[in-house]
C-alpha cells in the first residue's frame, strides 16, 4: 500500500508556506476544539500537538520527496477512567485524517466482547469484521488488557491478539491502533504481549483531575445545558468533589457528569413539589446548595457511589 499523498505534483516543491499549510488544513481548530472540550490535561494536550506537528512536517516532506517510510502511528492511552480517552482518540482521528494519514477518520471503539468469541472459530470472524471497520480509520481499544487472560487455557484472546498484531504491522499505512486502559495493567499486558509494545509509537499518560479542575468541569457541563450553581451550591459541591474522590470507583469527570445528572434530578424535584407559582428563568436555571447536599454522599458511613 502506497503512502498517503496529499497532492500531486510534477515535481517535488522546495518551499512551502507553513503558516498556509496549518491553515488550510485546519489543524489549530481540531486542537482549539481539544482546549475547549477538555479542562486541564496539559502534558495530554502538549504531546498531541507534538504528534500533530511531526505529522505536519511528515506531509510537507511527502511534498518534498523527502519522505522514505510510513511512520507509526499506533499509540497507547493510560489513565484511570473518565480522563478523556476517548475525547482524545476522535480529536487524534481527525487531526490523521486532515493530515493525510488516515482515509476517513472514524473511530471504533471496542472492548474485548466485540473482539473475542466464546467458542472455536468465533474469535477470527468477531476480530476481523472489527478491523474491516475500522479500515481507513482508528480502532480504540478499551481495556485493552483483558485480551489477554493466561489463566484460562480455553480463552481465545490469544487469537484476537494475534490477528490485531498481524494487521497493526500488514496494515499500518490504513488503520491506527489505540490500546487504552489503567497504567499498571497496561504495563503488564505490554510484558506479556512484546509484539503490541514493539508496535506502539506513542505512549500517553493521562493524569486524575485536580479538584479545582473537577469543579471547573462541572461548570462548564452545567453551562452547556443552561444550568448554573449558586453561590452556596458551587461550596456544595466542592465539598462533594473531596468527599466522593475518597470513596471507591471514583472515574474523574464521569463521576461528575452522573453527579450532576442527580442533582438536576432534585432540582426538578424541588421545583415540582410547589406547584402554586409562577417560574422565572432563574427558578428553572439555579442549581441550590440543597440539591447537592442531598447526595448521599454526605451520610456518615455511605458507601453507594455516584448519588
Amino acid at each position: 500500500m502506497t503512502q498517503p499523498q496529499p497532492q500531486t505534483h510534477d515535481a517535488p516543491l522546495e518551499a512551502v508556506d507553513l503558516r498556509r499549510e496549518f491553515a488550510d488544513l485546519g489543524i489549530g481548530a481540531v486542537l482549539d476544539q481539544l482546549d475547549s472540550e477538555l479542562i486541564g490535561l496539559a502534558p495530554v494536550k502538549t504531546r498531541i500537538r507534538e504528534i500533530a506537528a511531526l505529522l505536519l512536517v511528515e506531509r510537507i516532506r511527502q511534498k518534498m520527496a523527502l519522505a522514505t517510510t510510513f511512520p507509526t502511528l499506533h499509540m497507547s492511552f493510560t489513565g484511570n477512567p473518565g480522563t478523556g480517552k476517548t475525547t482524545v482518540a476522535l480529536r487524534m482521528a481527525s487531526i490523521l485524517h486532515r493530515l493525510g494519514f488516515v482515509r476517513r477518520g472514524h473511530v471504533i471503539s471496542v472492548t474485548r466482547d466485540d473482539l473475542v468469541g466464546q467458542y472455536i472459530g468465533h474469535t477470527a470472524p468477531k476480530t476481523k469484521e472489527i478491523l474491516k471497520k475500522a479500515m481507513g480509520g482508528v480502532l480504540f481499544i478499551d481495556e485493552a488488557y483483558y485480551l489477554y487472560r493466561p489463566d484460562n487455557e480455553r480463552d481465545y484472546g490469544q487469537e484476537a491478539i494475534e490477528i490485531l498484531l498481524q494487521i497493526m504491522e500488514q496494515q499500518r499505512e490504513d488503520l491506527v491502533v489505540i490500546l487504552a486502559g489503567y497504567g499498571d495493567r497496561m504495563e503488564k499486558f505490554f510484558q506479556s504481549n512484546p509484539g503490541f509494545r514493539s508496535r506502539i509509537a506513542h505512549h500517553i499518560d493521562f493524569p486524575d483531575y485536580a479538584d479545582t479542575e473537577l469543579l471547573a468541569i462541572a461548570e462548564l457541563m452545567l453551562q452547556q445545558q443552561n444550568y448554573r450553581f449558586s453561590s452556596a451550591a458551587r461550596d456544595a459541591f466542592i465539598r462533594y468533589i473531596a468527599v466522593r474522590k475518597t470513596q471507591p470507583l471514583f472515574s474523574n469527570a464521569r463521576s461528575i457528569r452522573n453527579a450532576l445528572d442527580r442533582i438536576r434530578l432534585r432540582q426538578a424535584n424541588r421545583i415540582v413539589s410547589r406547584l402554586d407559582r409562577v417560574l422565572t428563568t432563574d427558578d428553572v436555571m439555579s442549581i441550590e446548595a440543597g440539591d447537592v447536599l442531598a447526595s448521599r454522599v454526605f451520610s456518615k458511613g455511605a458507601t453507594d457511589n455516584e448519588t
